[in-house]
């Protein structure tokens, strides 16, 4: 089946009634509960009480993180990207930096602290991946009031457990202890990654053109961006995170759980997938989702027109959605809605990439005009 195929039957009704394969923007349901890169990741909350939540509403004003980013290219113009470039004779070496923001707090409610080095490590080597880079090394910082040895034990374990799934290794790091600086039984971390990429090979979005595909590799969940807005919407839902949420598979988790999958490392996936060519752009979707990501890795004058139902929802959106009552239109420029890494790749190429990396949805194509538009 040729892409052209593809993109007919994608922008055709689907006949399956499942929500996930629905045509037209995305809309509330039920679920069936129980009664040079720089990117701003601001993590704080509101106590506001409002129908239609929004990031803005929880504490998150992305519009004042891009327009630091814009003041910060003033003085360091070659940044804004996923990954920081630095030409070293025949290679890239690619930087990036992030920690896992608010989600922090759900660790320390839930006890779950074996992952969140996982989420430290992805935020990462997903950016530098955007560029073609191989992850070479991972540090991180750990910061504490207090140490807790046993909790910062499994902590770093994660982190080792990321860098495995990455295929690099934990180089170094830094812990602090800061007394009265933070809560007490509370943490914060941050990370630090560095990859390669030959010069020749490095993939910056210049070939893409319009009719080029898009294709969505799946999250395991909300990953690591907007739980500030989780947390409000949690907080109104009056539910324990020990509470059930149904999943895709129909079987059945808990809402920590849910909240708490670690972000998906496609590290390896993505670099076998570009070593067959086809290829032209890759943008992770975290803070901003599909709206402030995907456009990052166009050239000027071209935008994405995205079919929404072309993949599937995991039902935690579809849960924050209906308690939060929040729009369309700020979930997908909230949450990654179940693609965390979306692919710009020919034609040609489209129909073996997604036959060769299933799980892998055809979600859109390339069209001019900027912007992301939803169908």
């Amino acid at each position: 089946m040729t892409a052209d195929r593809i993109l007919h039957l994608l922008r055709s009704p689907v006949a399956s009634p499942a929500a996930a394969h629905r045509r037209g923007p995305l809309r509330p349901q039920r679920v069936g509960l129980p009664s040079g890169k720089r990117r701003v990741a601001v993590a704080c909350s509101s106590s506001t009480e409002e129908d239609g939540m929004t990031y803005k509403d929880a504490g998150v004003d992305i519009d004042a993180g891009t327009e630091l980013v814009r003041r910060i290219r003033k003085m360091a113009p070659w940044i804004g990207g996923f990954g920081g470039l630095l030409g070293y004779k025949d290679d890239y070496l690619v930087l990036s930096t992030d920690g896992v923001g608010t989600k922090l707090k759900l660790a320390f409610e839930t006890g779950i602290h074996d992952t969140v080095g996982i989420d430290l490590v992805a935020m990462s080597v997903n950016d530098i991946l955007t560029s073609g880079a191989k992850p070479l090394g991972f540090a991180d910082y750990f910061a504490t009031s207090k140490l807790d040895v046993d909790i910062a034990e499994k902590v770093i374990k994660g982190i080792v457990d990321g860098c495995e799934q990455a295929d690099c290794t934990l180089r170094g790091g830094e812990t602090a202890e800061m007394p009265g600086f933070y809560a007490e039984g509370e943490y914060d971390l941050s990370g630090f990654a560095v990859g390669v990429v030959e010069k020749d090979k490095v993939i910056d979005g210049k070939n893409i053109v319009e009719g080029d595909i898009l294709i969505g590799l799946p999250s395991s969940g909300v990953h690591s961006n907007g739980f500030s807005l989780v947390r409000r919407v949690f907080d109104k839902s009056g539910l324990s995170l020990t509470d059930p949420l149904p999943r895709n598979d129909g079987k059945t988790t808990t809402v920590g759980e849910a909240l708490m999958a670690p972000t998906v490392i496609y590290v390896k996936q993505v670099l076998e997938i570009i070593s067959k060519g086809g290829v032209k752009g890759l943008a992770h979707i975290t803070g901003g989702g599909f709206t402030d990501n995907i456009p990052k890795v166009f050239p000027k004058g071209l935008g994405a027109k995205i079919f929404t139902g072309s993949w599937e929802v995991p039902p935690v959106f579809k849960w924050l959605q209906q308690v939060g009552k929040i729009e369309d239109a700020e979930m997908m420029r909230t949450f990654n809605m179940g693609v965390g890494m979306v692919l710009v790749v020919s034609k040609e190429a489209a129909e073996r990439i997604v036959e060769e990396s299933s799980p892998a949805y055809l979600i859109g194509e390339v069209i001019q005009g900027e912007g992301v538009h939803y169908v």
